[in-house]
């Protein structure tokens, strides 16, 4: 009997290795092109609009402060932005979440 099933089993035939890997790289292709290169695209245009702030531009931060830009701190990393007449933040240029007016300059 132990003989039988071992000649079952050797006698079934091979699975075809790219039949077998096929599925695995049609879902990959499906994940990248539906997730993960739209996010890097995003990631891309965020970047250039961080690149691209100047003094005078109206933005919004995450946390959803309104401010006008009023000094850039390049060695820092930061961005002064004025709230209010008297009222002056220093924070992260990444915590900028949109810019909502250009300056004209």
């Amino acid at each position: 009997m132990f003989n039988l099933l071992l000649q079952a089993g050797e006698a079934a035939p091979k699975g075809n290795m790219l039949g077998s890997i096929l599925p695995f790289v049609v879902m990959f292709a499906i994940l990248y092109f539906l997730m993960i290169r739209p996010q890097r695209k995003k990631q891309k245009e965020l970047q250039l609009m961080l690149d691209e702030v100047k003094i005078n531009d109206e933005i919004i931060t995450t946390g959803g402060i309104l401010g006008k830009i009023a000094n850039i701190k390049k060695e820092k990393g930061t961005v002064v932005i004025k709230v209010d007449d008297n009222t002056k933040l220093e924070i992260q240029r990444g915590a900028i979440g949109t810019v909502v007016k250009k300056s004209e300059k």
